[in-house]
């Protein structure tokens, strides 16, 4: 029996109007490709957990977002989610920017990225380890960067943060036990950030 979460119904009945098909449709397929998904909302939008975290998805004012925790390890031959992402420009998410049903890939494609992620959380597998000492992209997880860029002084600051100064943040962030710490940490860095502190601002004479 799939979990729905009203809260959800919620956020897309006030979801701009291009938005709420693009919402409803990924949520169905969601559905369709794992029925054991568990609806949410962290972090003020619409989540998805299945044996952990598995995949989210937002609406701003001109355009959607949606992506899978794991979504670097999903196997996509065709490269719908390369260029599709690298069409969206610095949009968060797998997907890049969505403004209509129609960017979004053919939904047979969608519902075998779901069952994938279902596959990866089954099976346990993780991330890669961040590499400390090689220098290497960061890895920001989409709930991360959502919170940030609500706040339009925290997400300026961040942008121009030292790679250092962003991962202490991203790592303080995503290695919480808890959701609830987790929730409460990315609530603090948000406000830290906002007012130009980097993560370790309070031992800096």
């Amino acid at each position: 029996m799939a979990s729905k979460d009203i809260r959800i119904n919620q956020y897309i009945e006030k979801a701009q109007p291009f938005a709420k098909p693009i919402l409803t449709h990924l949520r169905k397929l969601i559905h369709q490709g794992n029925p054991e998904v568990v609806e949410t909302i962290k972090w003020g939008m619409p989540s998805f957990d299945y044996k952990g975290p598995f995949c989210s998805m937002a609406s701003f004012k001109q355009h959607a977002v949606f992506g899978f925790w794991k979504g670097q390890l999903l196997k996509d031959p065709k490269n719908y989610l390369q260029e599709r992402s690298a069409r969206g420009g610095d949009a968060m998410g797998n997907l890049g920017r969505i403004t209509s049903i129609k960017d979004l890939p053919p939904d047979s494609v969608i519902v075998d990225f779901v069952k994938q992620a279902k596959k990866l959380n089954d099976d346990g597998i993780k991330l890669p380890a961040k590499k400390s000492k090689i220098q290497s992209e960061l890895i920001i997880p989409p709930y991360f960067l959502m919170a940030v860029k609500k706040n339009k002084k925290a997400f300026s600051v961040f942008e121009k943060f030292s790679p250092t100064n962003k991962k202490e943040y991203v790592l303080w962030v995503t290695e919480a036990k808890t959701e609830e710490t987790r929730k409460s940490r990315l609530e603090t860095a948000v406000h830290w950030m906002s007012e130009g502190k980097i993560r370790n601002w309070k031992y800096v004479k």
